[in-house]
């Protein structure tokens, strides 16, 4: 489990791609605190550390994982948002983030409204009916609250921390982002199914 809060930005190393998927060598001042097997969710999807030297983590992402996100995208140099999964004695200061991307979205508008930047967000699929406003959504792996709905997707307002400390300071119009909807508006949603 993740909380949304970026602990370093990290920047792609080395990409392999064959036909299983793509293994991602990742430079991260965090490497240090990785362990072999650790769960690093990378632009908000949940990977395994399947190598770890002193200033560097591997992780392989499988067609499933890139299908359903914008790993697949990735280049050498791309900038990643890291985070460690989340210790049981951890303060949860985000929300409850799973690393289990919902979809992919993509940024429609930006603009500028006093010290923050707004960003609107088209979303793809049916994600959508999970979002609310002032709810939360993982965007890239960040914690955000939507700052509105808009029919073909929400807002978000982006303080200069998350501007400086996340990738999403250098996302421009047409930037694709990886979504996670809140996993309670999915239980609630199942659950409503089959009462139904």
């Amino acid at each position: 489990m993740f909380t949304g809060l970026i602990a370093d930005l990290g920047r792609v190393q080395a990409l392999e791609r064959d036909a299983g998927g793509v293994t991602i060598t990742i430079a991260t001042a965090l490497a240090g605190e990785v362990a072999l097997g650790d769960s690093v969710a990378v632009n908000g999807v949940c990977l395994t550390a399947t190598q770890v030297n002193g200033a560097s983590f591997q992780a392989q992402a499988m067609q499933e994982t890139l299908r359903r996100s914008v790993l697949e995208s990735l280049q050498v140099g791309t900038p990643v948002n890291l985070e460690l999964a989340l210790r049981a004695d951890g303060r949860l200061g985000g929300h409850i983030v799973q690393g289990h991307v919902d979809g992919t979205g993509v940024v429609a508008a930006i603009r500028e409204e006093g010290f923050a930047r707004v960003l609107d967000i088209d979303t793809e699929g049916p994600l959508a009916r999970y979002l609310v406003e002032k709810g939360s959504v993982g965007v890239d792996g960040v914690s955000l609250t939507i700052s509105a709905l808009r029919e073909s997707g929400f807002s978000v307002s982006l303080i200069p921390e998350t501007l400086e400390r996340t990738n999403l300071g250098q996302a421009q119009v047409g930037t694709r982002v990886n979504l996670e909807v809140d996993i309670l508006a999915k239980h609630v949603e199942r659950l409503m199914e089959a009462r139904l």
